[in-house]
């Protein structure tokens, strides 16, 4: 582009204008020349586009859910028009006045439903400890040696299937009270998922690992520290998460027959007082605490996966 063509464009046009400075082979002053090249503007981006690439992926995680709990409240609904069941609005002003004063206490059979579930968290916490601290040394010790697999596989795959409410009359009649009793029902039913997965865990632990392990000449406690447990933690965390599952599942039928305090005995207390749309209540708050127990298990888990920080 020479210097009257440059002169003739007008100004204001959109293209850019670089001078780029050529430097030829004569050494001389003079031998410098100017060039001038047109760079064409970069594209803008919209804000509304960047912004709507931004919110796809969330809109597709929220909008699905909302449609799912508003069919369930419509069917709700529709069962409800035929007066078999408190409707939607019937137990959300129950609701309201329940949750106004959950933390009441009028004597040990009448308290709010925060205390309630206070004591159903304890009861799972004391029971799925000592489950904890029994079935994951049993997992690791079935999974290391082959002996002890094959002389303990056949009694969990004996006791495994048992339901946990039939352990009841047992803890029963051992403790002699029904606090003990719902515990021990939370740790028998608790144990099987976190023997069985740590069991599979350490039984997938690579070969060379152990090869390795066995060169090196390592102490039976350096080779859980040091191998075993990095590589079955996964496996265990897995295990934790079923258990503390089926730990609140039982808990609410072992304190509906066992009595006391707790979410359960609350549940059959107000079916005796005729409040059902407390017991829909109580089923939406069972459930919400069973979600958040499993959903902070998760995080844990992915905490300590591989390749997380």
């Amino acid at each position: 582009m020479n210097a009257a063509t440059l002169a003739a464009k007008p100004l204001g046009t959109p293209s850019l204008v670089r001078m780029v400075s050529t430097v030829s082979a004569d050494p001389q002053p003079q031998a410098v020349a100017a060039t001038i090249e047109e760079v064409p503007p970069k594209p803008v981006r919209a804000p509304g586009v960047a912004l709507g690439k931004r919110l796809l992926p969330l809109t597709k995680a929220i909008v699905p859910p909302i449609f799912g709990f508003a069919l369930l409240i419509g069917v709700w609904a529709m069962v409800a028009m035929k007066g078999s069941i408190p409707g939607p609005l019937q137990t959300w002003d129950a609701a309201v006045v329940l949750f106004s004063d959950p933390f009441y206490s009028n004597g040990p059979n009448d308290q709010g439903i925060g205390w309630n579930v206070l004591s159903s968290l304890k009861r799972v916490a004391v029971g799925f400890g000592f489950a904890a601290l029994v079935g994951i040394p049993a997992g690791f010790i079935i999974g290391r040696f082959a002996f002890m697999n094959s002389m303990v596989s056949p009694i969990i795959s004996l006791l495994r299937p048992v339901s946990p409410l039939a352990w009841l009359p047992i803890g029963l009649m051992v403790f002699k009270q029904a606090d003990p009793a719902a515990t021990w029902t939370i740790f028998i039913c608790s144990i099987w998922p976190m023997i069985i997965n740590t069991a599979v865990g350490v039984q997938r632990v690579p070969r060379d690992y152990m090869n390795v392990a066995r060169v090196l000449d390592l102490s039976e406690w350096k080779i859980v520290t040091r191998i075993l447990f990095p590589s079955v933690l996964p496996y265990m965390l897995t295990g934790i998460r079923l258990s503390i599952g089926t730990a609140w599942l039982v808990i609410v039928a072992a304190e509906m027959l066992t009595g006391g305090v707790g979410i359960g005995f609350w549940v059959w207390d107000e079916w005796n007082n005729l409040k059902v749309e407390h017991i829909i209540i109580a089923i939406f708050v069972i459930g919400i605490v069973g979600l958040a127990l499993e959903q902070m298990l998760i995080l844990i888990a992915r905490r300590f996966s591989y390749g997380n920080a």
